[in-house]
């Protein structure tokens, strides 16, 4: 018996169709139709009652559709233990982040390291919002999460208990707009507060829209704003600002080229910026050697800021 006449059954139990289900299998349909028969026979009884429309389980495939789904699962939990372990072994730590640090802090980074830690990037997180990091955290699906961080308290903050981190740099949040032709700010925060302002925001849960709603509240004359569009991504927030819809805030160092080549502008003066840390977190008690390692390492630097492998950056 063969685990994927298994996984055919359980298709062919949820679809109730044979076509359909040869057709999420990736086989023919006679393929598929075989392979079902010879299940049949391996296990000496009919499990499918082909008799009626749409197709049903026998009182046996009744009870053999459960033994197929725990076996289907305990081989997938295996094979991603195994794959973790695989990872371990080779010293792999699979470091979830945003996509903006990704591109234009992490590479800045790691460049600052005589032998750069073994990170491998998990893309699947740069979708991720601010809980989901840490939940993922929690469930050993990653090992390091890499994040901007609000300096102050916020309302409705992630919960990090059982984490620990490293203050590895900062990052400034920039209110940038498209240009006017004379360069002036299309939608400039100085202007009228009468004025209802077009803003490119970020979604709501994530934790640098926290951090800047916490900050505009204590700014003296905070304009009124109408929120045209949410994303996670910054990059998508630069694509619609750069195309005139509105205004918004991004890392300095997704925007320092757009401004210096003026094809976007400061929105605002400083007082409009936000102050975020970038940290990296891990769980408590994490023994694998690898991770252990850059962790004594980054705590060995602690102490000594020149010597800590952190690029700067200061925007004029």
């Amino acid at each position: 018996m063969e685990l994927r006449w298994l996984e055919d059954f359980i298709a062919l139990a949820r679809t109730q169709h044979f076509s359909r289900a040869a057709d999420e299998q990736n086989v023919t349909q006679p393929t598929f139709s075989r392979r079902i028969k010879l299940l049949e026979e391996e296990m000496g009884t009919t499990l499918i009652n082909r008799q009626t429309l749409p197709l049903s389980l026998t009182p046996a495939g009744e009870e053999f559709l459960g033994l197929c789904q725990q076996v289907t699962r305990r081989v997938a939990a295996t094979r991603q233990r195994l794959a973790h372990l695989a990872e371990e072994q080779a010293g792999q730590l699979r470091l979830a982040a945003p996509q903006s640090l990704l591109a234009h802090f992490l590479p800045e980074w790691l460049a600052g390291w005589a032998s750069s830690p073994p990170l491998t990037p998990y893309l699947r997180a740069t979708g991720w919002l601010a809980d989901d990091f840490f939940e993922a955290l929690a469930r050993d699906e990653c090992d390091l999460v890499l994040c901007y961080w609000p300096q102050g308290a916020c309302p409705l903050m992630p919960v990090t208990e059982g984490f620990e981190h490293r203050h590895l740099g900062s990052e400034r949040m920039i209110p940038v707009s498209p240009p006017e032709a004379d360069g002036r700010p299309r939608f400039a925060l100085e202007a009228d507060t009468g004025f209802t302002l077009p803003l490119i925001a970020y979604h709501p849960r994530g934790l640098i829209d926290l951090a800047l709603r916490s900050h505009l509240d204590h700014q003296p004359g905070t304009p009124r704003f109408q929120v045209l569009h949410e994303s996670i991504q910054s990059g998508s927030i630069r694509e619609l600002v750069g195309l005139g819809y509105g205004l918004g805030w991004l890392p300095a160092r997704t925007v320092r080229d757009d401004l210096a080549a003026g094809r976007l502008v400061r929105a605002g003066d400083t007082r409009w910026e936000v102050p975020l840390e970038i940290r990296l977190y891990r769980r408590c008690g994490h023994g694998q050697p690898a991770l252990e390692a850059l962790w004594e390492a980054l705590s060995h630097h602690a102490g000594h800021r020149h010597s800590l492998p952190i690029p700067s950056l200061e925007l004029p």
